[in-house]
């Protein structure tokens, strides 16, 4: 009865941490750039009852007897499928279309990730930075923090799809100005791991970042200026998985109920 209660538990457990998965992903239904995750679940080691004979004889078994002892998590997978693009008012909000992330360099002068392109350009001792909400430069492709100087007006810079900078000449008709916004892509970009804020870090399941203009990556991203990606979760799936996710801890919970009966019984049974 002992192990019908501790499996049951193992269970519970890992029911638990889907609907902590499934929370997290309703919560962020509507933040920009982010990406639906998915528990995986595994099985837990297998006790063997009979798997070598049955009889007196000893004759071989065709089939061992072995009893399952849980289920635990085995990961949190990220899926990275495209999210809608909403338009916006705003001529500094960036949104990929592909399989690209936005390099940014936070305080430690460390390389982040994410696919959240709503940026704003601040002043710097330079001129004006295009930098995140929290104040961390935008790389370039070239890797150096994109800076305009104070001639530019900043209202007036546009991007093509491949992410150069523009801005219009006397004719009013744009031109290049030698600077890229930097996109990079991961063999595995589910291996990244999350450091909060919507940023993202290199780690080495992911694989190194590729940077699309130098490297080898297949299909390039393409930008779209003045729109933003939608976070890619489907409220209806999500309500449907919570229910599943809640009816699997209530059959755990009626398993421990049911066992802690029937070792009440066996209890009894000498009175």
């Amino acid at each position: 009865m002992l192990r019908s209660l501790y499996t049951a538990a193992s269970g519970m457990m890992a029911q638990q941490t889907s609907v902590d998965t499934i929370a997290n992903n309703l919560a962020n239904v509507n933040t920009v750039g982010y990406k639906s995750e998915s528990t995986e679940f595994k099985s837990l080691l297998y006790q063997d009852l009979q798997s070598k004979t049955t009889s007196a004889n000893g004759e071989n078994k065709p089939v061992s007897a072995q009893v399952g002892l849980g289920s635990r998590v085995s990961s949190i997978t990220s899926h990275y499928t495209q999210g809608i693009l909403n338009a916006t008012d705003s001529t500094t909000d960036f949104a990929i279309s592909g399989n690209g992330f936005f390099a940014i360099t936070d305080l430690n002068g460390e390389t982040l990730y994410t696919r959240s392109g709503n940026f704003t350009f601040s002043t710097a001792a330079e001129g004006h930075m295009l930098c995140t909400s929290d104040g961390f430069p935008v790389m370039s492709s070239d890797g150096n923090p994109i800076v305009l100087t104070n001639e530019y007006n900043t209202s007036k810079v546009t991007i093509d799809k491949d992410g150069n900078l523009l801005y219009p000449d006397e004719d009013n008709n744009p031109q290049l100005m030698g600077v890229k916004i930097g996109l990079y892509q991961f063999a595995n970009p589910s291996g990244l791991e999350k450091v909060g804020s919507n940023f993202l870090k290199e780690t080495d399941a992911s694989g190194v970042a590729l940077n699309e203009d130098y490297d080898d990556v297949g299909k390039k991203s393409e930008l779209r200026q003045g729109y933003l990606e939608a976070s890619n979760v489907q409220v209806a799936t999500e309500m449907v998985n919570l229910i599943t996710a809640q009816r699997a801890y209530e059959l755990c919970s009626k398993a421990i109920t049911t066992s802690d009966t029937m070792m009440e019984q066996a209890n009894n049974l000498k009175r």
